[in-house]
């Protein structure tokens, strides 16, 4: 609790340093995306080549 012991491999420290410049609880975040975004069959090929075992657990194997 008070960081004089040595913490385990693995563990994440706390942050020591000044404060961030900006209040970020003042932030607004906007979503300007369009309504449906254009993806190239590339793009999906890359998709199911890194991710098909996780698409396959989530919705089913390709038929």
């Amino acid at each position: 609790m008070l960081d004089y012991a040595k913490m385990p491999f693995g563990v994440a420290r706390r942050c020591v340093g000044r404060p961030p410049k900006d209040n970020l609880s003042t932030w607004t975040v906007t979503d300007d995306w369009p309504e449906r975004v254009p993806v190239t069959s590339t793009e999906l090929d890359v998709f199911e080549a890194w991710f098909g075992d996780v698409f396959d657990e989530l919705f089913g194997p390709c038929q």
